[in-house]
């Protein structure tokens, strides 16, 4: 008989994730096979793989194993690595608390931009404490057909451009990467956001995930898209000792983010666990080649 490979499958704000739990790092995930695995037609479907590993057991996380047990090995759905995900950091701990390996209250998640504290709410809300952004400085522009817009260079442990515009519809199809300007400020890619206001403290955004596509929902990206539109309005907690709250609208639901004075972001939102099941080790194999 071949070997079954357990899996579950999970969503927050609609940005969907396969997760492999993998607690001693035994499954060999090479790209090709987290992209397999993330195929919407001829694998499970996923914007990403959240692979469970104890941070003891892999050679990148080890040196966090003290201060976070778990460790988010991540990788997009084209199956490359990648630094963070926001949401799947939700969906990593909502797996934790149906595992039996997390309770209420708060844990810590070894990722490869650090490690990330959460705090599993009672309503069923999940926080995560994104660390701070970065800003650097020189100008960026992101363009659709004929369109170009300045863009706001936000760092989150991964790479965002933020653009303001008038209407969702300009960001176009968003199945391949909108230009950027320049190709220096970004030699690995970038995550894009196209952001439009919907009130006082509050905006809209679409997003195109380097390495997936367009996805329903950017846990890092909507942070960025908050420090950038704080930034845009004035607002720096750093400067007025406020905290500066925004609700981000996605097409797959809406995340609460708050930048505290200190610099940190706390990212609210949602994760739902939706399935579970195996597949087969051969499949893999012969995915693999």
């Amino acid at each position: 008989m071949s070997t079954r490979i357990a899996f579950l499958k999970g969503h927050g704000t609609e940005n969907d994730f396969v997760i492999v739990p993998d607690p001693e790092n035994a499954i060999d995930l090479p790209p090709a096979a987290a992209a397999a695995l993330c195929d919407r037609r001829a694998g499970i479907g996923a914007d990403g793989l959240l692979h469970v590993v104890r941070s003891a057991a892999h050679p990148e996380a080890r040196s966090m194993a003290a201060e976070a047990e778990w460790f988010m090995d991540y990788r997009n759905g084209d199956g490359s690595v990648a630094e963070m995900c926001g949401n799947g950091v939700r969906v990593f701990a909502r797996y934790l608390q149906r595992a039996g390996l997390a309770t209420e209250g708060d844990l810590a998640v070894a990722t490869r931009g650090g490690v990330k504290t959460v705090h599993i709410a009672k309503n069923g809300d999940i926080t995560v404490g994104m660390g701070r952004a970065l800003l650097p400085e020189g100008d960026v522009s992101v363009s659709v057909g004929e369109r170009s817009w300045p863009a706001r260079n936000v760092n989150m442990g991964n790479p965002h451009a933020v653009a303001f515009v008038t209407d969702l519809d300009h960001a176009g199809d968003l199945f391949v990467p909108p230009p950027f300007e320049p190709a220096a400020a970004y030699p690995d890619g970038v995550n894009i956001e196209f952001v439009v206001d919907r009130g006082p403290g509050h905006v809209a955004m679409r997003v195109h995930e380097r390495g997936s596509g367009e996805t329903r929902s950017c846990g890092t990206g909507a942070c960025a898209v908050a420090v950038a539109t704080a930034r845009r309005d004035g607002a720096d907690p750093a400067v007025t000792g406020t905290p500066v709250t925004y609700t981000v609208d996605v097409p797959g639901g809406t995340l609460v983010i708050t930048e505290r004075p200190d610099g940190e972001i706390e990212m609210t939102g949602p994760a739902v666990i939706v399935a579970e099941g195996e597949f087969d080790a051969d499949w893999m194999e012969g995915v693999l080649g």
